[in-house]
């Protein structure tokens, strides 16, 4: 009921693309590419006897029914029809929403479906209520929901005044509640990425980049579906294209639609401190791992081997907050360290939050209020992790220090100390390509956070710098 919840008013369209319109002859039910038509508006009205049900009323204030009037003689499938608004309290008027994915199935009184029929004439346009008995028939009492906003002083909105709505979010949201912008990082740790070529998704180490960071937006009509939006304006959508021709697996890529559908729409699913990305297909965002071309690469799917059901989770990193509104409710969480990964960020686990500061002096210095002087300077704070002999380092825990010196030697010095790691080279990781490099000569300004990563001399990537004379 969630997806009727948050509007007064809806179209439904089928599943070639049609929607579902009443006739100006106050009987007939048929389908109509008329987007724009009031015939194909339905204002929602709870039932108060029956919570799990709805009612449907249209433009003539007549309400949709599940008659049991055939069709065609000899053939199943019954008549839907408009009744009038005396017969709102018969069961014939009631229909109780069935969620199935991001779409909806109305079930009748009798058990039926409402059914959006096609092929040749009589069928095609007419719309029935039926049980779909072969698998080319059971997309065909499948709907999608669009809210519709009714301008004050028309009949429809002085219909629509006595709806129900609600405000409540649903658990799942929990990743993405408040998040203005998000980055998503897959099993491999590598982020969900939009390619310059601004179609391509792909999988990238370079979180920083603004191509890992999509822009989350809300659906109207329900408390349970997101779109994502990369840095070049355009929708994260799951296209029905393959990836591979004979294989599972379809496309995901960048567009910008000429209206909205619900094949940019994402239903998150919360397993775990982890985040699952559904379709309306019923398939999963999917980080693909392996060898190329499937490494990097993502696709949506239903992982069918046990080696793929991490493929498909993902960790939620929240970049970037909306202010607090009457919709969504702030999350109050206290302010740990500050993270290099950004200047000003907010950053997500699970359910944790956490408020990124690349210059922590000056925020002391705005919470000192009447102390006018500037706070001592305890130096720059450096983070840390430690890579494996390949130089791998995301699954090391980051640790963090104060350092007051602007020399790599001395920085060494301290980290070895502190390590106790010896004959270390301090590295950097590249925004352009995420390979490491030593750092040389002198540190940045105090005034920056640096994120560093140790690696042993000893170790394969130690003995590659120095052959090439990086060390």
């Amino acid at each position: 009921m969630e997806l009727f919840s948050k509007t007064k008013a809806i179209k439904l369209r089928g599943h070639n693309d049609k929607y579902l319109a009443s006739d100006d002859d106050k009987q007939t039910i048929r389908q109509s590419r008329t987007r724009a038509s009031r015939k194909t508006i339905w204002v929602v009205e709870p039932v108060e006897q029956n919570p799990k049900a709805i009612r449907l009323r249209n433009c003539h204030g007549r309400y949709l029914s599940a008659s049991d009037l055939p069709f065609l003689l000899g053939v199943t499938g019954n008549r839907v029809i408009q009744d009038p608004p005396d017969k709102s309290s018969d069961w014939m008027v009631q229909w109780e929403p069935v969620r199935e994915g991001f779409q909806v199935k109305l079930r009748s009184w009798c058990g039926t479906f409402l059914r959006a029929n096609g092929g040749t004439p009589p069928w095609r346009n007419s719309v029935t209520h039926d049980e779909p008995h072969s698998s080319t028939t059971g997309k065909w009492i499948l709907w999608d929901i669009e809210a519709v906003n009714l301008e004050p002083g028309t009949a429809l909105a002085d219909v629509a005044e006595n709806r129900i709505s609600s405000t409540e979010f649903n658990s799942n949201m929990d990743f993405f509640r408040n998040a203005k912008v998000v980055r998503l990082r897959s099993h491999n740790k590598k982020y969900l990425f939009a390619d310059e070529d601004e179609e391509s998704v792909t999988q990238s180490r370079n979180g920083s980049s603004e191509n890992a960071r999509w822009s989350v937006e809300f659906v109207k009509y329900s408390d349970s579906i997101i779109r994502l939006k990369s840095c070049y304006g355009k929708y994260l959508m799951a296209s029905n294209q393959p990836f591979l021709l004979g294989m599972t697996g379809l496309k995901v890529l960048q567009t910008r639609p000429e209206r909205l559908n619900s094949s940019l729409e994402w239903e998150p699913i919360k397993e775990r401190s982890l985040v699952k990305l559904k379709t309306r297909y019923g398939n999963f965002l999917r980080g693909n791992g392996g060898v190329p071309p499937w490494r990097n690469s993502v696709t949506h799917d239903v992982p069918h081997r046990t080696a793929t059901q991490e493929w498909i989770l993902w960790d939620v990193d929240v970049v970037e907050i909306e202010i607090q509104s009457s919709v969504h409710k702030t999350l109050a969480h206290p302010e740990p360290e500050p993270d290099p990964d950004s200047s000003l960020e907010l950053s997500s686990t699970s359910s944790s939050v956490s408020f990124e500061s690349a210059n922590p002096s000056r925020s002391e210095s705005k919470n000192s209020g009447a102390l006018n002087s500037p706070p001592k300077s305890e130096g720059r704070r450096i983070f840390y992790q430690i890579a494996d002999d390949e130089g791998e380092d995301e699954d090391s825990e980051r640790h963090s220090l104060n350092f007051n010196g602007k020399g790599v030697e001395e920085l060494s010095r301290k980290l070895e100390e502190v390590t106790g790691i010896e004959d270390v080279i301090v590295c950097t990781r590249s925004p352009l390509n995420g390979k490491l490099y030593p750092l040389r000569l002198q540190l940045p300004p105090n005034n920056t956070t640096l994120k560093v990563v140790l690696v042993s001399k000893s170790s394969k990537l130690g003995i590659e710098f120095e052959k090439e004379g990086l060390i």
